[in-house]
């Protein structure tokens, strides 16, 4: 692995690195354009206590294989890497030291849309699961909150943007994307993982 510099975020109980810009504002813009046009995005849904809820965000799954992924009790169907997205994941390969075989990604219109509390913690991504998020956009807030202790922290996920979550941080702690008035431009969020296979279990 390549010794890159990083801050460490969070002061217990998991590993956050944030490696700030991996990528210039040229190439950034870029890729950002690139991904708004070729991916296959869809409004994201989510079935919540029986009741069946479309969000504005889009999402767009995609990986090695058609893994079918399920959260928030709803499956999606990996699609085939498109090229750009392909030589994103070897760049944040690179960085983190990682090897991810998927990326969900998010799409946000504006600061009107954002992210709840949550847990990346379903058994498909196994224990102390690595998820390597990279910002292409609007800089927007991302917060972490314990479990246990409630206490929070936060930081401003710049523009071409990486962040490492490992560890056991989604068994410890809460994250989210809050929504805000003060952004009016979109952001896509490419978070990659590494999704466990039933024979690889």
């Amino acid at each position: 692995m390549l010794n890159f510099e990083f801050a460490i975020m969070l002061p217990y109980d998991g590993e956050v690195r944030y490696f700030g810009k991996v990528l210039n504002e040229g190439d950034a813009l870029r890729y950002f354009e690139e991904l708004l046009g070729n991916v296959e995005w869809r409004n994201d849904e989510a079935v919540i206590f029986g009741r069946h809820i479309i969000t504005k965000r889009k999402v767009a799954w995609y990986g090695d294989h058609n893994y079918a992924y399920t959260y928030s009790n709803t499956t999606r169907y990996a699609q085939v890497w498109t090229e750009e997205l392909f030589r994103l994941k070897i760049l944040v390969e690179g960085y983190c030291g990682k090897t991810f075989n998927s990326c969900l990604l998010n799409l946000y219109h504006n600061g009107d849309e954002g992210m709840a509390w949550h847990s990346d913690d379903e058994k498909s991504l196994g224990q102390n699961t690595v998820i390597a998020s990279l910002s292409l956009g609007a800089e927007r807030k991302f917060a972490f909150r314990h479990k246990k202790t409630k206490e929070t922290l936060s930081l401003m996920l710049e523009n071409g943007s990486l962040l490492l979550m490992q560890g056991a941080t989604q068994e410890n702690w809460l994250h989210s994307l809050p929504k805000t008035k003060k952004v009016t431009t979109p952001r896509i969020n490419l978070t990659f993982r590494t999704f466990i296979t039933e024979g690889s279990r």
